[in-house]
């Protein structure tokens, strides 16, 4: 009888700790979605999540580089904070932890949608862009270089996985009133793929057209100049309840852009041919 009054003991602490564990991880989760930026400023880091590649953060040699990386630099100096950066090359996991309250600021070149608007908060614009389709300049296969999009019907397109041309490749098809197999490839970047299509590899690729015009000095032997979308707002992005982190943001892009350090990151990694 003893025995079984102190499992029932045991039973009912456990289940308080279990309901203790419990709050305390929603009160916590909570706590780091709520984060704009007075919460940021008194722990003084900034949490940053952006693509491993030439236009987000890539290592060469011994050197950390990348767009955003020297961006979010900048903008550590100008805020006093110190920046803290992880990487995904999967925007919707980064969307999903932005949420979660895991990151403060998505850094990559995102276009800005009605749809996405609703959910997120975007910064005033980082760049504009526009998507372009990669092709061999030279064709040693009798197929001419495509210059109407009415063209790519029954073509076969790569793009990376989660990238956002993907949206414009559907718009495409039913503006076109055919079909364009896209592969969303899970393994490669936009310049991975570039440089696919400069070797044969493949034959058309769509990605943003900074990276192309970037390529395109190494490998000229790539068409680089038929348009898939109009030119494009593409921002950084934080949570719909962080609106003075916004301001924020903003504000310090303003000031790189207005003592010129913006320009001269900008043209270090998308220079214009």
């Amino acid at each position: 009888m003893k025995s079984k009054k102190l499992l029932i003991v045991y039973l009912v602490l456990l289940l308080i700790v279990i309901l203790v564990m419990t709050s305390l991880w929603q009160f916590l989760n909570k706590s780091n979605a709520l984060r704009d930026y007075p919460q940021i400023a008194q722990e003084g880091v900034i949490r940053i999540v952006t693509e491993y590649n030439q236009a987000g953060y890539y290592i060469s040699g011994d050197t950390i580089e990348g767009f955003q990386y020297d961006l979010s630099q900048a903008i550590s100096n100008v805020s006093g904070l110190e920046v803290q950066i992880s990487l995904s090359n999967r925007l919707s996991d980064s969307f999903k932890q932005l949420t979660e309250g895991k990151y403060d600021i998505i850094a990559q070149n995102i276009p800005v949608t009605a749809d996405r608007k609703e959910e997120f908060l975007f910064t005033d614009p980082i760049v504009f862009n526009k998507q372009v389709l990669v092709q061999r300049a030279n064709r040693n296969d009798s197929v001419s270089v495509i210059r109407n999009q009415l063209d790519l019907a029954k073509k076969q397109v790569y793009i990376p996985e989660e990238s956002p041309a993907l949206l414009r490749i559907h718009n495409l098809e039913d503006e076109i009133g055919d079909s364009i197999y896209v592969v969303e490839d899970k393994t490669y970047s936009e310049e991975q793929l570039i440089i696919m299509v400069a070797k044969g590899e493949i034959d058309y690729a769509v990605c943003d057209q900074q990276i192309a015009e970037t390529y395109h000095k190494l490998y000229p032997e790539i068409d680089i100049d038929t348009d898939i979308s109009f030119t494009q707002l593409q921002s950084w992005v934080v949570r719909k309840d962080a609106p003075i982190l916004l301001d924020s943001l903003n504000s310090w892009l303003d000031k790189i852009r207005k003592n010129g350090i913006y320009d001269n990151i900008y043209k270090r990694y998308y220079k214009r041919r």
